[in-house]
């Protein structure tokens, strides 16, 4: 395909059929929709770069009875799902909001996959985070994102957001929970070392002629496939853009003032403005909402996450969500400060709290919590007993290291005394000494310790029953038994690293019903103004029932909004798709 780039007009006063503020995958989702049924489409975003907390997610999806599922053999009825989430969701269960997502996340799912480079495989055995409950489920909700070719981007590659370092290896390969297998395994499996060879081998060669490999997992993968067909079919896509104010008439919403390229744009928006700009866990207020609010807490949500949606939506009278069991999805974050005033986040999630060898303790040197349920679980567990849990400190063996790695630390033969010197990691030839430099009490490590190896040796937890249900042990070492999450710590070194309380971006937003469309504080619908992602009040009331509880609403919320713009719009006067070798990309780009 021939591309081009080209500017809109000079004149302050753009016209487009739907306005999309925010690149991540509900934003991505609501524009290559409202694109593939051949609306003109505005997508901005006000950083430098494009994909939001999407693209350094881990880009699983969780939907109802999925195409995937039902060719795996994995037909479940929509009343399991119902109950399952009335169990896990509670008081907040919200039926509206709960059928559109049941009824339409596969019809969204498939649209997308039929119409963009979007394609996701059912994970064969992914249990929900509550799979014990009345209709919980070892496999069927689950999907992961199918790797991309970074490539396809064309020049457009620079701009994907890159995910932090500490999701990366060799400084620049992305990875996916295959992959970390394997990398775990090649020691005793030659398909795993042949697996790991091949990665390094594409990895070497992207790197003579790009800043990081081009195989793209997870959430840059998603974002990627979404962004390739969005610019395909026409999208104008403005980076560095900031939404200064709703335009209004008339009670309805008409469009957006923005600010780009140092000049006040006023942008009209013939059919409405979806609101997608991630929320506002990095926004100083958002300690407020928080517990234990002046506690040292850390957000891996990106630091433009402040609010502007709700900003936006409080000039038409927008109702925000009230009385949800969590504002944030919760996850536990380490912290490494670097030499250079820096700092790198990295989020505890799933490659190591709930591995044999692995226990998290409190400053008084007791466990707390089970630390192979879930990232919102754990922290949940951090701050209970008002807060006497947070910080905390996940401790390991020698042995546990250099099997799983912890945190930023890698396993064996990584060399990781940098993360030594750093403070980060701390070490220590016995729990005596551990105990002094992370400042917990030794006689109730001893104890605690003692305690914890009895049970390990025989492969039940009675404290916390780490390993107990089935999603324990697939977050474990399958190949260790009789309990994959369970085993003594006794091999010197041993090691620790500092948790805090942290999250993966807010939960409370702006409330909608089952078109996406905001409601204002009357629960009456605002013409012209949708929300999806987490500038949406999470469908999950703030709870997190499986992997993927956040981008499988946004994206199907993404597609029902601009589904309902273009139902609404005049079709005969909306602008036609233009995909295809003739298409003349006009993607307002973005770099003076």
């Amino acid at each position: 395909m021939n591309i081009t780039t080209t500017l809109p007009s000079a004149s302050p006063n753009l016209t487009y059929d739907v306005i999309v503020l925010g690149s991540g995958a509900a934003g991505f989702a609501a524009a290559v929709t409202a694109s593939c049924r051949g609306l003109k489409v505005l997508l901005v975003e006000k950083t430098e770069v494009f994909g939001g907390t999407s693209a350094i997610s881990g880009g699983a999806v969780w939907l109802h009875d999925t195409d995937q599922a039902r060719a795996a053999g994995h037909h479940l009825s929509a009343e399991q799902m119902r109950l399952y989430l009335k169990e896990v969701i509670g008081a907040g269960y919200n039926p509206e909001l709960i059928d559109a997502f049941i009824e339409h996340g596969r019809e969204a799912l498939h649209y997308l996959e039929a119409h963009s480079e979007l394609k996701y495989s059912l994970r064969p055995l992914s249990p929900d985070y509550y799979p014990d409950l009345p209709g919980g489920t070892l496999t069927g909700r689950a999907l992961e994102i199918d790797e991309y070719d970074g490539r396809r981007l064309g020049e457009h590659f620079k701009d994907l957001k890159r995910p932090p370092d500490g999701m990366l290896l060799f400084g620049g390969m992305m990875v996916n929970r295959l992959d970390i297998q394997h990398f775990l395994s090649f020691k005793r499996s030659p398909k795993s070392l042949w697996h790991c060879l091949k990665l390094m081998g594409r990895y070497a060669v992207d790197r003579l002629s790009h800043p990081r490999g081009t195989r793209l997992t997870v959430g840059n993968a998603l974002i990627a496939r979404l962004a390739t067909t969005a610019l395909a079919n026409g999208v104008d896509l403005w980076l560095e853009a900031t939404p200064e104010a709703l335009i209004v008439e008339q009670g309805m919403v008409k469009g957006v003032q923005i600010t780009w390229r140092n000049q006040n744009r006023k942008v009209l928006a013939r059919g409405g403005v979806v609101l997608a700009m991630g929320g506002f866990a990095a926004s100083p207020q958002a300690a407020e909402q928080r517990p234990h609010g002046d506690a040292q807490h850390w957000t891996m949500s990106p630091p433009a996450n402040v609010g502007d949606g709700q900003r936006l939506a409080a000039s038409v009278n927008a109702a925000i969500g009230n009385h949800l069991s969590a504002n944030f999805f919760w996850a536990p974050v380490s912290v490494l400060h670097k030499a250079d005033g820096s700092q790198e986040r990295f989020p505890h999630l799933v490659t190591d709290r709930a591995k044999p060898g692995v226990i998290a303790v409190n400053r008084a040197g007791r466990r707390f919590v089970n630390e192979s349920d879930s990232y919102h679980c754990f922290v949940e567990g951090m701050f209970a007993n008002d807060g006497a849990n947070a910080p905390c400190w996940l401790i390991c063996d020698s042995e546990a290291l250099n099997n799983y790695g912890m945190g930023l630390a890698r396993p064996r033969p990584v060399d990781n005394s940098a993360l030594i010197e750093a403070g980060y990691l701390l070490r220590a030839d016995n729990l005596a000494e551990l105990s002094r430099i992370a400042g917990i009490d030794a006689a109730t490590l001893e104890q605690t310790l003692a305690q914890y190896n009895t049970d390990a040796a025989q492969g039940v937890d009675h404290q916390f029953n780490k390993g107990g249900t089935a999603y324990n042990r697939y977050m474990g070492d399958p190949s260790h038994l009789p309990n994959p999450c369970l085993k003594p710590l006794r091999k010197a070194p041993f090691y620790a690293i500092r948790l805090f309380t942290g999250d993966l971006g807010s939960a409370r937003g702006l409330v909608t019903n089952g078109q996406a469309n905001v409601l204002n504080m009357s629960d009456k619908p605002i013409p012209g103004l949708y929300a999806a992602g987490n500038e949406m009040n999470s469908i999950m009331n703030g709870t997190y029932p499986g992997p993927g509880i956040t981008l499988g609403p946004g994206i199907t919320f993404g597609y029902l909004a601009a589904c309902d713009i273009a139902e609404r719009l005049d079709h005969s006067t909306a602008q036609p798709s233009r995909t295809g070798e003739q298409h003349v990309l006009r993607t307002a780009h973005l770099h003076d």
